[in-house]
């Protein structure tokens, strides 16, 4: 196996310390999705589904740190639970669209022909359609559910790791290494999983955390919608869309914390994904 890294270099610059930030962020809300169940197991947090027997709002106070939403719900568990429901969909989105986008774009780039250009046709029709819209369609056909939530999500991202891992197929296939590697007899499935598949997956991962915070996006949209999760599985974009009908009222905190744990979630993937492309590619400084 031959990995070409021709500009692999790292030095201390605002990137790195972007990257650092967004992985921190991402770290504390992979700790808070795993210690979510056992938080409420100790009884340090409310059960998210359990509602109070007088169901009205409650302001934020000792009791209730983060208040009540109108239907009797504990705010500051239902948010750390959204956490968890949040990171089931997106790591399901992500890894179905990256188990079938790498394998396609690693033989359509190879291999050529008409193969090649019927899936990129069929790569390009899907990527056109917007990501939200893709995903709301697909969703009324396949139903709420977490893995239909990701199955939708992952349809419209498979194209960008096609794209992706093709386009650098195309190139590195033609190097002096693969010829060589095809001059001793070597077969195209040990090209493309031992030689090609290392020198052409270098971006994929930051193509995978910019996605995880897309997809955390398009998943409210779909759970404000109605179209997510079930209702017996707390998500944020589904506790907005409950929250609106108090925000007239003054009930603002129901709509402040699902948004602000969405908005930092994204904000840390983001910025993860933004220092993971400098440190893969250099070049961008």
């Amino acid at each position: 196996m031959i990995v070409q890294n021709k500009n692999f270099i790292f030095s201390p610059s605002i990137n790195n310390i972007l990257l650092l930030a967004g992985l921190l962020i991402t770290l504390f809300f992979i700790i808070l999705a795993f210690s979510a169940s056992f938080l409420e197991s100790q009884s340090l947090i409310q059960n998210p589904l359990e509602s109070l027997a007088n169901p009205i709002h409650h302001p934020p106070s000792q009791e209730y740190w983060w208040g009540t939403t109108g239907q009797g719900y504990d705010v500051f568990s239902r948010t750390i639970f959204g956490t968890q429901a949040a990171f089931k969909v997106v790591i399901l989105a992500t890894g179905l669209s990256l188990i079938m986008g790498v394998p396609l774009g690693l033989i359509s780039g190879y291999f050529g022909g008409k193969l090649d250009k019927f899936l990129l046709f069929l790569m390009d029709t899907i990527y056109t359609l917007p990501g939200l819209l893709l995903s709301v369609t697909l969703a009324f056909v396949v139903g709420r559910g977490i893995f239909n939530a990701a199955l939708a999500l992952s349809i419209s991202y498979i194209p960008q790791y096609y794209r992706v891992v093709r386009n650098h197929t195309t190139s590195v296939k033609t190097e002096l290494f693969i010829e060589a590697a095809r001059a001793m007899g070597a077969t195209p499935q040990r090209i493309l999983t031992q030689h090609l598949f290392f020198n052409v997956v270098q971006n994929v991962p930051v193509l995978f955390t910019l996605n995880a915070a897309d997809a955390i996006l398009i998943l409210g949209g779909l759970g404000f919608l109605g179209l997510g999760l079930p209702e017996n599985v707390p998500e944020w974009g589904y506790d907005l869309r409950l929250a609106l009908d108090g925000l007239s009222t003054g009930i603002w905190w129901t709509a402040l914390f699902p948004g602000l744990a969405m908005t930092a979630m994204v904000t840390g993937l983001s910025l993860l994904g933004e220092g993971l492309t400098e440190f893969f590619t250099p070049r961008i400084r």
